[in-house]
């Protein structure tokens, strides 16, 4: 049995008293190990003397900062934490834990004068660069004891502007196609001159002619310069384009036009082994059978392969005859690689000059694909650990996946669960619940639907359908059941950044095998609950839109949205109201002898992450959700409901025992609250600590709240004019441990702000002292919270 005051031992107020001393102490004689007459970098400040002149974002405070060569010691909250571990170890030392407090702490940074005067030349470098060509920065440092600070001094002046875009084109045969794409210029007349800008549009020019064949062109045969002459605060660019250089039969330099190339053959090795192919050199090419389809040859070992080659063409976008371009070089590889049957997947080409009765003023290549297949098949084992808010437990995974179940990349994975959690006996009456389940997911990767879709959706979208199946058993002291789920979707890539998935058609039957009488008694008296846990049929489909701009590099900011919206029960209740079916006993349309959900439902969930160094950043997360029970259905499912606190919601609450509204729980053995609506928003900061150590500190707001008056939960309904005075407010602080493979974590949450408090203030600092057992909540999740 686990007690909930097992995990409360410390006040609020004690809590935050620790983390001050533990940060203050850190903080204490930050020149500890600054040697004599030497300074520590305090802080840099950049101070820009406006001409009067409205900067661009480009010249910011933020966009010069990082030319700034040395930065002080990172701070958290102000504290430079890390320089505060160093600290407190003995440079005389190396055992444990002074040389491990090294390692993980950060040795104090010292003023370089030398490195400040060269920051301010870099800084009017890049000031040059935006166009500020008489930008003037000097450096100032400003002594306090033992450390300093340094000011750049920035007098931008006034930017130069691009008078005229204009190009020296000397290669005839390009001239043509160059002049007709200046209109896709991302140059324009009055804009600041800008070197970046600049160097992108010559790296889009670059692309636009290699993707209209000319492979052996490249940003080296691209220059500009620039015409300042004008004396009016005006550039004029040149854009210059050169002929390629070649070397002719007496070995003497010379130029001629860039060649055009075309796609002769395309060779495909769908099995290729680099290691026997290195070690096995032409015994091993010659041990290969070679398959034509679809204009593509296919080398590969005798017998089958792992994905057939129809599959494989289907995501190849070079074709015979066709000019090279680099575009669909890139979409060739990133379509091969979403397959998710090849570990390596390469694209290179041979350039086989001019063939026999051919133009010569044409090139040839034959373009060499080399995929090396994964496993085919594989099994693993998943072991979880759970507890929220308290409630101890575990859960036990067997996975079978098979990357290419009927030769066509289709991707069949079996997994099969058990979950065990131990419930906290002195305050939901709970002694134990245990889930068992199996999945089955049989993802394809093109639309199976009864009408062809065309071939251009196809390979610019990279359509998939999906097959789900799964059944889970759950058992509680309280009740018993078991929910079985069939679906088809499809998804599809709208460009790099949005994804959309649709499911038609989905059945979720819901069966209730078990009830405790006195729970029963319980929910007998509260429809909402009693109609909420009972048996159902769900037919429906769900359309989901997801954005998210974050890159494999690690972005500065970026956002991630997702939108969803359910649709339950319509088609079959226009067919019952179609057919003058008669309702059952219980006034609604029954479906294989069990009533049939009928709803609406519609989610956003949108995070902000924004990372302010290497250290630190923060995350702010929205959420709104509403589900609308109608026709046949009195309230929503109990699966498709909303719940309030945990791990991953408002933290300062246990789960489930939030809300709804202003609702306040009575004492009972049962605490299990839900709702058809939900909002929330969080602000968390996070800061790495040392080791695989991280730290957290949130504020989370919102609650739940229903959307029909429950007389039986007064306060429970939503209403514009009054659901801010139902916010529920908590702060807290947590510790996550980066393991590598699985991040785990524990949070500390502090309620601030309580809407089910009835008498005076609903905020509690200031109004009333802390109750350590109902007002501090620990709770234990894996990977970040949202």
């Amino acid at each position: 049995m686990i007690c909930q005051k097992a995990n409360i031992k410390i006040t609020g107020a004690k809590l935050v008293l620790i983390s001050f001393i533990i940060f203050t102490t850190l903080s204490c004689n930050p020149t500890k190990y600054v040697p004599s007459g030497d300074r520590l970098l305090k802080s840099n400040e950049i101070a820009v003397t406006s001409s009067g002149v409205p900067l661009p974002s480009s010249v910011s405070r933020a966009a010069m900062k990082p030319y700034i060569r040395q930065q002080p010691n990172k701070k958290i909250f102000g504290v430079r934490f890390h320089l505060g571990l160093y600290n407190l170890s003995n440079l005389e030392k190396e055992k444990w834990p002074h040389g491990w407090l090294r390692r993980i702490g950060e040795e104090p940074v010292i003023l370089d004068e030398v490195a400040s005067e060269r920051s301010a030349g870099q800084l009017q470098s890049y000031l040059w660069s935006k166009g500020f060509f008489n930008a003037r920065v000097s450096d100032t440092v400003r002594s306090d004891g033992d450390e300093a600070k340094v000011v750049y001094d920035v007098i931008p002046g006034k930017p130069y502007t691009i008078a005229d875009i204009r190009y020296d084109i000397q290669d005839s045969v390009l001239r043509g196609q160059v002049l007709i794409d200046t209109m896709n210029c991302l140059l324009e007349r009055g804009m600041i001159y800008d070197v970046d800008l600049l160097r992108k549009e010559r790296q889009r020019l670059e692309r636009f002619i290699r993707d209209i064949g000319f492979y052996t062109f490249s940003t080296e045969n691209i220059s500009y310069r620039i015409d300042s002459s004008l004396m009016k605060y005006q550039v004029i660019v040149w854009y210059v384009v050169s002929p390629r250089e070649t070397i002719d039969s007496r070995g003497q330099q010379k130029t001629e036009n860039h060649l055009m190339y075309r796609i002769r053959d395309i060779l495909v090795y769908p099995e290729f082994d680099p290691r026997t192919a290195l070690t096995g050199g032409e015994e091993y090419t010659g041990s290969l059978d070679t398959t034509f389809y679809g204009g593509i040859h296919f080398i590969a070992p005798p017998g089958r392969t792992t994905v057939k080659p129809e599959v494989l063409a289907q995501s190849i976008y070079i074709s015979p005859g066709s000019l090279f371009s680099v575009t669909n070089v890139e979409r060739t590889q990133s379509h091969l690689t979403d397959l998710r049957n090849h570990r390596l997947v390469n694209v290179s080409f041979i350039d086989v000059h001019s063939a026999t009765g051919q133009r010569r003023d044409e090139g040839m290549l034959d373009a060499v694909i080399q995929l090396t297949p994964m496993q085919r098949q594989s099994f693993t084992v998943e072991l979880e650990g759970t507890n929220t808010g308290g409630n101890l437990g575990g859960a036990l995974n067997l996975i079978y996946q098979n990357k290419s179940l009927l030769r066509g990349a289709e991707v069949f994975s079996m997994k099969l669960k058990g979950a065990y959690e131990t419930l906290t006996e002195d305050v939901s009456g709970f002694r134990n619940t245990q889930q068992y389940g199996i999945e089955a997911n049989l993802r394809i990767p093109k639309f199976m639907i009864p009408f062809p879709a065309k071939e251009a959706f196809i390979r610019n979208r990279d359509p998939r359908t999906v097959l789900q199946a799964g059944y889970n058993y759950q058992k509680l002291p309280v009740f018993s059941r078991s929910v079985a789920n069939i679906s088809l979707g499809y998804s599809w890539n709208g460009n790099r950044y949005t994804k959309f998935s649709v499911n038609p058609l989905s059945l979720n039957v819901v069966k209730l095998h078990y009830i405790n009488p006195e729970y029963q008694a319980v929910i007998d008296t509260m429809p909402y609950f009693a109609n909420s846990l009972r048996d159902v049929r769900i037919v429906g489909g769900r359309y989901d839109f997801v954005f998210n701009n974050q890159m494999i590099q690690k972005s500065k900011d970026y956002w991630n949205i997702r939108v969803g919206f359910d649709i339950a029960g319509n088609l079959l209740d226009a067919v019952y109201r179609t057919a003058n079916a008669q309702t059952a006993s219980d006034g609604t349309y029954h479906l294989f002898r069990q009533p049939f959900a009928q709803f609406l439902k519609g989610e956003v969930d949108a995070a902000y992450n924004y990372r302010f160094n290497e250290a630190s950043s923060i995350v702010y997360r929205v959420f709104a959700g509403v589900g609308w029970p109608y026709g046949n259905s009195e309230v929503m499912p109990f699966e498709e409901q909303y719940f309030g606190g945990g791990s991953n919601d408002i933290r300062a609450w246990m789960v489930r025992t939030l809300g709804p509204g202003s609702y306040v729980l009575p004492e009972s053995a049962f605490i299990n609250q839900t709702a058809d609506m939900k909002l929330e928003a969080n602000i968390e900061y996070r800061f790495k600590l040392f080791w695989i150590l991280e730290g957290a500190t949130f504020i989370d707001a919102g609650n739940i709240w229903t959307v029909r008056d429950d007389f039986d939960r007064p306060g429970s309904r939503f209403s514009f004019g009054t659901f801010l005075d139902d916010i529920a407010v908590g702060t807290g602080l947590g510790l996550r441990f980066d393991l590598k493979f699985v991040l785990l974590r524990a949070d500390f949450g502090l309620k601030l702000r309580d809407p089910q408090d009835r008498e005076g203030s609903k905020w509690i600092p200031f109004n009333r002292p802390f109750d350590r057992k109902n007002d501090l909540t620990m709770v234990i999740g894996i990977g970040y919270p949202f």
